[in-house]
């Protein structure tokens, strides 16, 4: 098949490239890296800093859609899927659906379906927008509801929710958020991971826990609480806990420093772990984060339970990082299960199968023919 990757999140596009391109796929990936990420892509769109960086880009993706023609299946890493407003993205979706044969919806992220059903549906415990009946006041989260609701953003969304193929939702959390409004479309396929060599295990304590704080975004996410609570956790324990720290840095060197820790802490209102998380997990890092029972209930997952399952509290955050520090015997069997859970359901190999079953079978319901 010949497929078209529009866009990136933390990694999964260029990811799932790799694994599609070993089954014997034609794969492009165009996206901006993710940012200041970098993440590796074929075609880079980029917005460049400067006067008129939007009228730029704007050019540079016309001229660009002849190239993004002809394709088997089209797939969105979000509804804004280059970095035009959304009212730009309307003609340019029609043309892609128009001239590509299938077109993909990923539900990876920030979206209008994640942003409206947290805040008013809440059919989490606790959410990027809610903590129980509560909605969330930060200025991230407020900043993002006024984006989706009742916007272009919105429209768009819903628009290319309900005429695209097929959706696939990474993550527990999305997977609630798309499939009441449309079930027959929405499917769960697990995050893919390249699985490299593992971390070495620490031969004695301090705990090497390591912290990524996203920019601008500590308070939505939640490292605010944590990283409060790991220097608490440091200050009672100076000799038991080594604290490092990294700030909006580029994906290589994120990766060449989580390697060496014994534990990361990843996002605090999360029910899962996602693409850092699991790349930690891969290595035999053990992630503090989102581990609740339905992570593992969508993953059929009745065995392992690796990952240090955190509420959204500092007192919740502090007392189980503090058991990782006055239980050193436990970390060998979480490092263990970390790299098991990752093997089991994220291999990008075994992911890459799943999104190529999904796209076999779009296509031949809607041309009644086999690729």
């Amino acid at each position: 098949m010949k497929i078209l990757l529009l866009g990136e999140y933390s990694n999964v596009h260029a990811t799932l490239a790799r694994g599609l391109r070993n089954l014997g796929h034609e794969v492009t990936v165009v996206s901006n890296g993710d940012f200041w990420k970098d993440y590796p892509r074929d075609i880079d769109v980029s917005r460049k800093s400067g006067p008129f960086s939007g009228v730029r880009l704007y050019l540079k993706v016309l001229s660009l859609l002849p190239r993004l023609t002809g394709f088997d299946v089209v797939q969105l890493i979000n509804p804004i899927f280059f970095e035009l407003r959304a009212d730009r993205l309307f003609a340019i979706y029609h043309y892609l659906k128009k001239h590509n044969k299938t077109v993909v919806l990923d539900a990876f992220g920030m979206d209008y379906f994640w942003v409206s059903t947290c805040t008013y549906d809440k059919p989490l415990r606790y959410s990027d927008f809610n903590i129980g009946p509560k909605v969330r006041d930060d200025l991230s989260a407020v900043e993002e509801q006024h984006d989706w609701l009742g916007t272009a953003k919105e429209r768009l969304n819903k628009e290319i929710a309900a005429s695209c193929d097929a959706i696939v939702t990474g993550l527990y959390e999305y997977d609630v958020c798309y499939r009441p409004h449309f079930p027959d479309k929405t499917t769960f396929i697990p995050f893919p991971i390249e699985i490299g060599p593992s971390a070495p295990v620490s031969p004695a304590p301090p705990l090497k826990l390591f912290i990524g704080i996203s920019r601008g975004r500590s308070a939505y996410k939640g490292t605010d609480i944590m990283l409060e609570a790991a220097k608490e956790v440091k200050a009672k324990y100076p000799d038991g806990l080594e604290l490092r720290i990294a700030n909006g840095i580029p994906f290589d060197e994120y990766v060449r420093m989580i390697d060496g820790s014994d534990a990361i802490m990843d996002q605090l209102y999360s029910y899962t772990p996602a693409m850092n998380a699991l790349l930690a997990m891969s290595k035999g890092i053990i992630v503090i984060g989102g581990g609740e029972p339905e992570n593992y209930a969508i993953l059929h997952e009745n065995q392992l339970r690796p990952i240090v399952n955190v509420q959204p509290t500092r007192d919740s955050v502090c007392h189980e990082l503090e058991r990782l520090v006055l239980h050193p015997d436990i970390i060998p069997r979480l490092r263990r299960e970390s790299i098991e859970y990752v093997k089991r359901h994220h291999d990008y190999m075994k992911v890459a199968r799943q999104y190529e079953t999904l796209y076999k079978q779009i296509i031949a319901k809607k041309f009644g023919s086999k690729i």
